[in-house]
């Protein structure tokens, strides 16, 4: 066949019906998801707001509130009801969704409504849970997970990063509170004004509450000193904040010296595992001055000053030494609606992925951030350090996505 030949035959063929290659469309899931009303006193916010709300309706899933869920963060039932909620009156009658939105994790009596092979989304609080607490969702085969290890695509933990920036700034807000007449403090103004001294505030923690923390002093006019024992930290904090403040290591001499003199002390100190180091003893809190704010953000993981217990909402102070200590656990319920929104904003966008995807198991292979908070998969153990703490057998989550 000669050239030309062989080009009309490539032109005739290009003008040929061809085969179309079409991508594959996902199977989209409609979510059932109920959401709770929470049984904690210490708990006033909420999964989801309205405006979320009204997005998963819009994206076909159906949502039921249990009457009452928004009381505590000023939402209504009225304004989930006009998003498109389904508001019932019965707990029971919320735990037939096939998904569960918390924001505390459930008691053992709500695991006892809970249905087989059901969908729990809440965070996990590892110090609190006892060990029947896994057993009987294991025992449901449900797919727990925990919110607050989901990573987004650059590795960070939203909503924990969230809360604690909440908590940073709540925490300097608190301390004004107490400093002041109106709770039997020092009558003293947080900050200060031309021609008197300053607040004098040490933080202990240079992670994201220590930041918040510090950014809202300086922006009253406080003097502020962090302590920290991670030296890279302490630079990267400076390099936020784009000033210079005094930085040290936590040196026990160092430390009680700040402390002699301090109007207000930040406990932001915690490890990823386990309880929060003291690194504040009752000596030290002895010798500071009288009507000296102490707020234990730490003490969610038992504390980083000696001296503190834990208090609630109601009765949130104590005073020891002459020292007012805050030590509320879940600060950021104090700011509910607030909260609210930061969780919803992570919350939401996961269980559109959820609904797009096809469904959760689609969900969990094809995204690496909820597989860090998955920690039972259909009814299986698949964190390890849960396994090891509680003595319970359990299978890494890859091993259980490739046999599926």
């Amino acid at each position: 066949m000669s050239k030309s030949d062989e080009l009309l035959k490539s032109l005739a063929e290009g003008f040929m019906p061809q085969e179309e290659m079409l991508e594959v469309a996902r199977k989209k899931s409609k979510l059932q998801i109920g959401i709770p009303k929470e049984t904690s006193i210490q708990e006033t916010r909420v999964p989801v707001v309205p405006d979320a709300v009204a997005v998963l309706v819009n994206n076909g899933h159906e949502v039921i509130i249990e009457t009452g869920t928004g009381d505590g963060a000023s939402f209504s039932d009225k304004d989930y009801s006009e998003a498109g909620a389904q508001i019932v009156y019965s707990t029971e009658e919320v735990y037939r969704a096939n998904m569960i939105l918390k924001v505390e994790p459930p008691s053992l009596e709500e695991i006892d409504m809970m249905q087989n092979g059901q969908l729990l989304i809440s965070a996990l609080q590892l110090p609190i849970q006892p060990k029947d607490f896994l057993k009987k969702l294991i025992s449901k085969k449900v797919t727990a997970i925990a919110f607050d290890y989901i990573k987004d695509p650059q590795g960070i933990l939203p909503i924990v990063s969230a809360m604690s920036e909440i908590a940073g700034n709540a925490a300097i807000l608190i301390a004004a509170e107490y400093l002041s007449n109106a709770h039997k403090g020092q009558g003293q103004l947080f900050g200060g004004i031309s021609g008197v001294s300053p607040t004098e505030v040490i933080i202990l923690g240079a992670g994201t509450v220590g930041e918040f923390a510090a950014r809202s002093a300086l922006g009253l006019g406080a003097t502020v000193k962090v302590f920290d024992n991670n030296t890279h930290k302490l630079r990267r904090l400076q390099s936020k904040l784009g000033q210079r403040i005094s930085t040290s290591i936590i040196q026990p001499r160092v430390l009680a010296k700040a402390l002699l003199t301090a109007d207000v002390v930040i406990g932001a100190i915690s490890k990823t595992v386990g309880r929060a180091p003291i690194v504040v003893t009752e000596d030290m809190v002895s010798n500071m001055k009288d009507f000296s704010v102490i707020v234990d953000v730490s003490i969610d993981k038992g504390g980083c000053i000696e001296t503190s217990e834990v208090t609630n909402h109601k009765a949130p102070i104590f005073s020891k030494y002459g020292v007012i200590h805050y030590c509320v656990p879940n600060i950021a319920s104090r700011v509910a609606r607030t909260a609210s929104y930061a969780l919803s904003n992570v919350i939401t966008p996961t269980i559109l992925d959820t609904g797009e995807y096809g469904g959760v198991e689609a969900m969990v292979k094809s995204y690496r951030g909820i597989q860090n908070g998955v920690y039972i998969y259909k009814g299986v153990l698949t964190n390890k350090y849960l396994a090891e703490t509680f003595s319970l057998p359990y299978k890494d989550i890859n091993l259980l996505l490739m046999a599926m």
